[in-house]
């Protein structure tokens, strides 16, 4: 069986998966066959449910919000069982108001080195304190009164840590199983070796397309971002240690449960990114402000930081984008 034969086969595996049927490609073209499959792997993605991944994502358009004891509004300010409830809120996951109620919700995890990116991080007998573990031995979680919602060091041992949502979903989970012929990994591969093989924006075209349209993004947005970061090089790492196609920093990219160096990952994670930033700040400038500088800094000054590189950045990428459509 030729190597495009086979992957035809696993396409036929993975039809079965889906909702619907994958559309019937010629598989002598190469770069439609790839864009099938990862559209193929787009649908399958979006049929499933909210993940672990999903919960630190939400929980990062929190960042900067101050504690206040008690509270449930981000625009007055959360405190620490607010916040997690308010973030597994966002997807659509009813838990209970106090961090001694929601140290109970899910299955139990029996030591952190075990713990996954989403699960709940409670401290204290009875529990007192509770956190979204993002990775790393780190946490997103809102202090004490006097500070903001950050990430911190889970500074001692959880009394007890709880899966409330898997770490991937159902059906990521079964492509994944279907051995060397899906996933992220994969992709990229077949997009360097069906038609697209080096250098430029032309050669993640259609990853920008995808998850702009999967996202809801303004057109054009994910290259621009690619360009001024990268210059679209998928290797790129930074003196403060951004990497790859999207300039994420480790821990970002962590929290977005994505591979900062692959590039399939890295749109993907990027563009969940932006649409975050998009629905918390309500323009592209402070989205990209955000994306730059961080969230909590466009929240302290109530707009663009005053950072020249910040400051630069928007006005170049802005800069781009009005260039694309005036074109």
């Amino acid at each position: 069986m030729s190597g495009i034969q086979a992957i035809m086969s696993r396409m036929a595996e993975i039809d079965a998966l889906l909702p619907g049927k994958t559309q019937q490609v010629d598989a002598s073209s190469g770069t439609e066959f790839a864009s099938a499959l990862t559209g193929a792997l787009g649908d399958a993605e979006s049929a499933g449910t909210a993940t672990g991944a999903d919960a630190v994502t939400a929980a990062q358009k929190y960042l900067g919000i101050p504690y206040v004891w008690g509270g449930t509004d981000p625009a007055t300010g959360l405190d620490c069982s607010g916040l997690v409830q308010r973030v597994y809120g966002d997807l659509g996951v009813d838990l209970p108001r106090v961090s001694r109620d929601q140290a109970k919700v899910g299955t139990a995890v029996p030591s952190l080195d075990q713990a996954k990116p989403g699960d709940l991080v409670a401290f204290g007998s009875p529990v007192h304190h509770i956190g979204i573990y993002i990775g790393d031995g780190q946490m997103i979680h809102a202090p004490e009164a006097g500070q903001d919602v950050t990430v911190g060091k889970v500074y001692e041992t959880p009394t007890a840590i709880r899966r409330v949502l898997p770490e991937t979903s159902s059906n990521t989970s079964a492509l994944s199983s279907l051995s060397g012929l899906t996933g992220a990994d994969t992709l990229t591969a077949l997009t360097g070796k069906y038609g697209v093989s080096s250098g430029g924006s032309s050669v993640y075209s259609s990853l920008f397309t995808q998850a702009t349209q999967k996202y809801g993004l303004p057109s054009g947005l994910l290259s621009a971002v690619a360009k001024q970061e990268s210059n679209y090089n998928p290797n790129a790492v930074s003196s403060a240690g951004a990497q790859g196609l999207m300039q994420l920093m480790p821990a970002t990219a962590k929290g977005l449960g994505v591979d900062a160096m692959n590039p399939t990952q890295a749109v993907d994670g990027a563009a969940r990114l932006l649409k975050s930033h998009l629905e918390t700040f309500g323009t592209v400038p402070l989205a990209l402000a955000a994306y730059n500088a961080g969230p909590g800094a466009v929240r302290k000054y109530d707009g663009i930081p005053p950072y020249n590189e910040t400051q630069n950045y928007v006005k170049k990428i802005m800069a781009n984008l009005n260039a694309g459509a005036a074109a």
